[in-house]
């Protein structure tokens, strides 16, 4: 199952225009991205606000993830304070994965920031978050803070932009994307000899685990009669048809 780790800015004296700082509304975004990230099946690690940029990279390389995703939010140079508009997601020149990502990312967002000719997937030459990770990495500048339309746009749209994000994470990823439901307790069949876990909802996915006869799991998501399913440090997907609630 995919696995990454979740980077929103630790950069408290950046401040909004509106009030309230980036590290502030980066870490209400990561927060309403984990239940879409959980029910769709996207193992994730995440930062906290007294970390650094540098130590978010040594933590992600110390791990092995998939994609490092960094949120943030952009401000102009002093002499454009306030007038510039836009999102920038930004990628590892020579990182077809970091591009990709970038792209899919980026495509999504036009669909929900207001003026869609104004946001871009961009190569980065100077940011560490990008080019210093060991996972293909991305680094999205939602909208400029320093901006009132655009700082009122984040504020406005948490909820959205977040389940934005994890639609593109499971296009890149290639799995479904499953809306966020109550987690349960699901029982494996005792009538059965053991359920496969698959890395992907079909029965043509490789296998990465077995659960055994009345073992229970948590049930994240249900998708096309396949569980997204977590039961220790095993995530995948199990067929609904031998679980029961």
């Amino acid at each position: 199952m995919p696995y990454i780790y979740l980077s929103p800015s630790t950069q408290e004296w950046n401040m909004y225009v509106t009030g309230g700082s980036e590290e502030y509304y980066m870490n209400l975004i990561a927060d309403a991205m984990e239940p879409y990230l959980r029910s769709s099946g996207i193992q994730f690690t995440r930062n906290t606000p007294d970390m650094t940029a540098a130590s978010s990279i040594r933590a992600s390389n110390a791990g092995n993830y998939d994609l490092h995703v960094a949120l943030h939010s952009n401000a102009s140079p002093e002499s454009r304070a306030g007038q510039n508009r836009g999102s920038e997601v930004y990628y590892a020149p020579g990182s077809s994965s970091s591009q990709r990502a970038a792209i899919i990312i980026a495509d999504n967002l036009k669909q929900i920031y207001p003026i869609p000719d104004r946001v871009r997937a961009l190569p980065t030459d100077y940011l560490g978050e990008v080019l210093r990770t060991r996972a293909p990495a991305v680094l999205i500048e939602f909208a400029y803070h320093d901006n009132v339309d655009d700082a009122n746009w984040i504020i406005n749209n948490i909820e959205e932009i977040a389940a934005n994000v994890v639609l593109s994470l499971t296009e890149y990823f290639g799995i479904p994307f499953i809306q966020p439901q109550p987690v349960r307790i699901g029982i494996v069949d005792p009538n059965i000899s053991g359920l496969n876990v698959r890395s992907r909802p079909n029965t043509g996915a490789p296998i990465i685990g077995r659960l055994a006869p009345g073992q229970s799991v948590n049930v994240w998501g249900t998708w096309n009669g396949w569980n997204v399913i977590e039961s220790g440090s095993l995530w995948g997907y199990a067929s609904g048809q031998y679980i029961d609630f």
